[in-house]
């Protein structure tokens, strides 16, 4: 089974095709993950690589509230211990940073300061709050200044992840956040050096991700993207596939170890074409990772139609720690509860049961 079999670069070796995707699970207060995540993340270091959950990288990008963080020393620490906890079981784990941009409130940001975004649109529908749901709020616009010193505050939170001990770093380009926000026009409606054309909207993610591999060396930089996702406010447009083709161009150039395409079908969204899927391949020649609604079987399939190298579950790593034994001995997943998704401490965080020792 290739899902099984090991891969390598130069500097990342993974004893399988499996990855841990990142997903939210708000166990954090003051951007400080708790007690129980070294646990948590340490129980599914068989994963060939884990992706942690999205952490944000200044206090003006925490959308939601419970978020982790990794903008100052305490937040550092506390991730020490997780990282920690996965090498001491033989894992790897990079971190997805991310910026939620317009995508948050006052209420969830220290300070009560308005969110920031490319321009001054707000995002269609709600957010929940310290102080109950409302409408998403119209954002600030970035200057041109401030764009340049968002750029600083990303490689700031890349030295901070390399600080506390992670294998790498994954730029979360994807969901409707800060980042996809420049990417597509009906948010970036700029006319400075980030906006209009096509390179223009890149430009800012293409020098956070040049700046990334500048610090942590291109095998340890990987981006996330969700093509035809239509999250948060941003629907298909005229210019989408150019866009990405364009990026996985650039970043291909660069030779960043990892593209991770989020497909969100699952949630009702459209899916990313195989055909699609395919053409970005041509584009990239680095690890591709695929992620959304898989299971070992149509996993299995799509590392070798697809062209795939590796394949992130999401949802399946929650309730199942031992979710490499069980593809290995073909043992079915176990059903999570989603009530504990976001909420509460140890119940439905870590007293999953081990059906199989590692």
């Amino acid at each position: 089974m290739k899902l099984l079999t090991p891969i390598g670069s130069d500097t990342l070796h993974l004893n399988n095709r499996i990855v841990m995707a990142p997903m939210s699970r708000r166990r954090a207060d003051n951007g400080i993950p708790n007690e129980l995540v070294p646990v948590y993340y340490s129980q599914r270091a068989a994963a060939g690589l884990i992706i942690a959950e999205s952490t944000v990288i200044s206090p003006d990008g925490m959308g939601i509230t419970h978020l982790p963080a990794l903008y100052n020393r305490e937040q550092i620490a506390a991730w020490k211990k997780v990282t920690d906890a996965v090498h001491d079981n033989g894992g790897k784990i990079f971190v997805q940073l991310v910026h939620s941009g317009r995508i948050g409130h006052a209420f969830n940001i220290p300070g009560n300061t308005t969110p920031v975004a490319p321009s001054a649109i707000a995002a269609a529908g709600t957010i929940p709050t310290t102080n109950g749901v409302y409408p998403l709020p119209v954002p600030e616009a970035l200057s041109t200044t401030a764009v340049r010193i968002m750029v600083r505050t990303h490689l700031q939170a890349v030295e901070n992840a390399l600080a506390a001990g992670f294998d790498g770093v994954e730029i979360h380009a994807a969901h409707g956040y800060l980042l996809e926000q420049f990417l597509h026009p009906a948010a970036n409606q700029r006319t400075d050096e980030y906006g209009g054309s096509i390179e223009n909207r890149c430009r800012f993610l293409l020098e956070i991700m040049a700046g990334a591999t500048d610090i942590a060396g291109a095998d340890r930089i990987g981006i996330r993207i969700s093509p035809y996702a239509s999250l948060n406010g941003l629907s298909p447009y005229d210019e989408e596939t150019a866009t990405y083709l364009y990026l996985a161009t650039k970043l291909d150039k660069m030779n960043i170890r990892y593209l991770h395409l989020s497909d969100q079908s699952t949630n009702g969204r459209p899916p990313i074409p195989d055909n699609y899927i395919r053409l970005l391949r041509d584009h990239f020649r680095n690890w591709l990772i695929l992620g959304g609604g898989f299971d070992s079987d149509k996993a299995e399939k799509a590392l070798h139609t697809l062209h795939a190298d590796l394949i992130a579950f999401g949802r399946p790593f929650i309730s199942n720690p031992d979710l490499v034994e069980r593809i290995r001995h073909n043992i079915p997943f176990a059903d999570s509860d989603k009530n504990t998704y976001y909420q509460g401490g140890a119940k439905g965080l870590i007293d999953y049961p081990v059906m199989i020792p590692a």
